[in-house]
């Protein structure tokens, strides 16, 4: 009897979830051999990196793939099936002691959509995936949490911190911000410093099963997979929010 096929979203999970068990392994390894921060962050992506696109190899052969420690794989821009994954995201985070907020990153883009995502938080033991989604929890805050950067907030994180009065809180990874809003514990997470499409595309495909509003900051949709992999801008809000945060952005 034949083995059962994976699907994508099984996949994506379990590439998701199985990178992130072997980054923390060797992230343990790493300080115990008293490696410097240059050479974690390089062991972490290596490894990861190698680890999935080796799975897809076997896998799904005939699809290409978009990742930021991999070469431009032109399959991609004849349409049809791109994997588009960030093996770590958050290498700042990884090589320090004691962050839990770096992820990893795999998403499916088919023609012009998502079909399967999945994000993990390894040094929490936690994945959010499209399939089965995290439904938006119920929250009782008086004031809105806005998600930014560790180091600086960009401008619409001030002009939306201004309009609506909100509480601030900062985290590494784009995949940890986003999964933040995901799980309730921010509402808001705007950025317009540019990105690339593997820094956000697993987390906005996540987000957007659980039912959040995605979108640039002008409103206008998030399209993955185009020629240049740089991303200007994007938010990810409540869906609630989405009205007076675009407002905010523009008046």
């Amino acid at each position: 009897m034949a083995e059962p096929i994976e699907s994508d979203h099984e996949l994506a999970r379990r590439l998701a979830v199985d990178a992130g068990r072997l980054l923390v392994d060797v992230r343990k390894e790493s300080f115990a051999r008293g490696l410097n921060y240059w050479s974690i962050k390089d062991a972490g992506d290596a490894a990861a990196q190698h680890f999935i696109m080796n799975e897809l190899t076997q896998v799904r052969a005939d699809d290409a793939v978009l990742s930021e420690e991999g070469r431009e794989d032109p399959r991609r821009l004849n349409g049809g099936r791109v994997w588009i994954i960030d093996p770590l995201d958050g290498t700042r985070e990884f090589a320090e002691q004691g962050r839990v907020d770096w992820a990893v990153h795999i998403a499916l883009w088919e023609d012009d959509h998502f079909v399967a995502a999945a994000v993990s938080l390894p040094a929490l033991d936690k994945v959010f995936s499209m399939s089965p989604p995290t439904p938006l929890p119920t929250v009782t805050r008086h004031r809105p949490v806005l998600i930014t950067s560790r180091n600086q907030a960009p401008p619409s994180a001030h002009w939306v911190a201004r309009g609506l009065d909100c509480d601030a809180v900062r985290l590494g990874s784009a995949g940890a911000k986003t999964m933040a809003v995901v799980n309730g514990t921010a509402d808001i997470y705007v950025h317009d410093g540019g990105m690339y499409q593997w820094d956000s595309a697993a987390p906005v495909a996540v987000a957007a099963a659980s039912g959040c509003h995605i979108s640039r900051i002008d409103g206008s949709p998030l399209i993955y997979n185009e020629r240049d992999p740089w991303l200007p801008d994007l938010l990810v809000c409540r869906p609630e929010l989405a009205e007076p945060v675009l407002r905010a952005l523009w008046e």
